[in-house]
């Protein structure tokens, strides 16, 4: 025999007094611990008194038929499973019984037959709701984990983000600090490649997904950067923004953020004239499984010679950008200044 403690507990709900008689027999000779009630109401108040592994309730009762009390029996708090149990064999009465809650059904025959019907039923029932229970609770602890994920990776986002600030700042004093103009423009652009980083990592922190950046919003903060750096009262540079909803994962997003970087500041630091207004546009377009960025300024276009300004660096680093990204650059010779066009793989 069982331990009677760790027995499953019954409760078996019907008006039959013999019949409840011979049910908590033979569920007991089969290992269950079982209590009975008299009707519907009697039921439903000992399942709101105590906690029962299962209850196995009949339909055709007076006063409260099975459908009620099977009712109120759900509406408690943190219900057992209910298997409902009649003598008639009526198909509305199974249908109604499953649709109200039920997790089985089954008929009243007489003898041994009906006991091994019920027993099984029970066995079947409560295996059911142990793998429900691991399942949820499987289901439980994976959010849990997930949720502890998350919240390092916000939090080592933040953390880089904050320490690509703290080395701009180091490059800005010594950026002050330096004599030569050459050593002061290139920290200056050091700076703008730090800071167009540690932009991506304040997204990851601060927005809803950890792994994934909005390369539109994204590109927009950048370029009002852009525009407050390099626009001057007198030689005011407007970047405009076209840009569809694409989304990508840290290292391309940050391989976009430099090649949006260097291509916009070249284009205001050569395209136009230092003393006249100029304008920078740039297009992002979603294509599926890929994207297109394109940009653009009607300046004076490519050097004829093909000489390079500055130092070289910014094409060094397009380049090597353009080929994380495993993408494609196109320059139009027959556009009036500079486009150029970036595609990844569609």
């Amino acid at each position: 025999m069982a331990d009677q403690d760790a027995a499953p507990h019954i409760l078996y709900v019907d008006d039959d007094a013999g019949l409840r008689r011979l049910v908590a027999r033979a569920l007991e000779r089969r290992g269950f611990r079982v209590d009975c009630a008299t009707g519907g109401q009697e039921g439903a108040a000992m399942a709101a008194e105590r906690r029962y592994d299962l209850i196995a309730v009949d339909h055709y009762m007076p006063g409260q038929d099975g459908l009620t009390t099977l009712d109120q029996i759900r509406r408690q708090p943190d219900p057992p499973p209910i298997i409902y149990v009649t003598g008639s064999e009526e198909s509305r009465v199974a249908v109604a019984a499953l649709k109200a809650g039920a997790i089985d059904y089954i008929v009243k025959t007489v003898g041994e037959e009906f006991f091994d019907l019920l027993a099984r039923s029970i066995e079947q029932g409560m295996a059911r709701m142990r793998i429900i229970a691991e399942k949820e609770q499987a289901e439980a602890r994976l959010r849990e984990s997930n949720e502890r994920l998350e919240a390092m990776l916000y939090e080592v986002n933040h953390r880089v983000a904050n320490s690509l600030q703290l080395v701009s700042s180091f490059v800005y004093l010594q950026a002050r600090s330096v004599e030569g103009a050459d050593a002061k423009a290139a920290l200056e652009d050091t700076q703008r490649r730090i800071a167009a980083i540690a932009q991506v990592h304040r997204r990851l922190y601060s927005g809803g997904r950890v792994d994934r950046v909005d390369i539109a919003g994204y590109l927009a903060s950048l370029l009002t950067d852009l525009e407050e750096t390099w626009s001057t009262p007198e030689a005011p540079r407007p970047i405009t923004l076209s840009a569809e909803p694409v989304t990508l994962d840290t290292d391309q997003a940050v391989a976009v953020g430099v090649i949006v970087n260097e291509l916009v500041s070249n284009a205001c630091k050569y395209a136009y004239p230092e003393d006249q207004a100029g304008e920078v546009r740039v297009t992002l377009l979603n294509q599926g499984s890929g994207f297109l960025l394109r940009v653009e300024d009607d300046g004076f276009g490519m050097p004829h010679d093909g000489s390079v300004k500055g130092t070289g660096i910014g094409s060094k680093l397009v380049n090597a950008m353009v080929a994380n990204l495993k993408a494609r650059l196109d320059h139009d010779p027959a556009h009036k200044g500079v486009r150029i066009t970036i595609s990844t793989p569609i």
